[in-house]
């Protein structure tokens, strides 16, 4: 079983099992408030399913893309817990989430994950079926794109305000029972450099 975390969008918190699948899921769509209801959301998803830590194999992040600040809330939460149950930290696309949860309920083999990247901007990614392993094709993205130039595509289309860690939980599992794991690097997936950057210092002249 695996605690699975996303805020790369609103904030989700679910727990998964290979077999037995998505066993509770807890969120909201706020994107304002990752780091106040994120603690809450994971006690209530364990409560929900029943489970306790001690018998959790693994953490699962959607690793983005996402705002910088609401990213590393729900990854830092992850790295958190499966430091503290002594773990696996496990990183997934976020993207991937997503068209997995839609692919695997039938839904049209064709699709283009959009999500909100602020700044007038969204970040879209695009998927054409389940491979052998049940794990999404990525065919294009993730990339930054200005709001009215989502690129045409012949498929469906979806605006995620929320990505599901449900998704991100059984794209982990999927991923380990087929011996591909990593899906994702440790790093965030920011598509962008963050607003604050360090400052090269101050010159001192004598």
């Amino acid at each position: 079983m695996l605690l699975a975390i996303d805020t790369s969008a609103g904030t989700s918190v679910a727990v998964v099992d290979r077999d037995g699948g998505v066993l509770a899921q807890r969120g909201t769509p706020d994107a304002m408030r990752h780091a106040e209801v994120i603690g809450e959301l994971i006690t209530e998803a364990l409560a929900a399913a029943g489970v306790a830590p001690g018998r959790l194999s693994g953490v699962a992040a959607g690793m983005g893309p996402g705002p910088y600040t609401g990213l590393r809330v729900g990854i830092a939460a992850a790295r958190t817990f499966a430091l503290g149950i002594r773990r696996p930290f496990v990183p997934v696309p976020s993207h991937d989430a997503v068209a997995w949860a839609h692919l695997a309920s039938g839904g049209a083999p064709a699709v283009q994950i959009v999500t909100d990247a602020r700044r007038r901007e969204f970040a879209v990614s695009e998927y054409l079926g389940l491979d052998a392993d049940g794990l999404p094709v990525r065919a294009a993205g993730p990339v930054l794109v200005p709001r009215d130039e989502v690129p045409a595509f012949d498929g469906v289309r979806l605006d995620a305000a929320e990505i599901p860690a449900g998704g991100v939980g059984m794209l982990a599992e999927l991923a380990f029972a087929a011996g591909r794991l990593p899906l994702a690097d440790d790093a965030a997936i920011y598509l962008r450099e963050p607003d604050v950057t360090p400052s090269p210092g101050k010159r001192v002249t004598r």
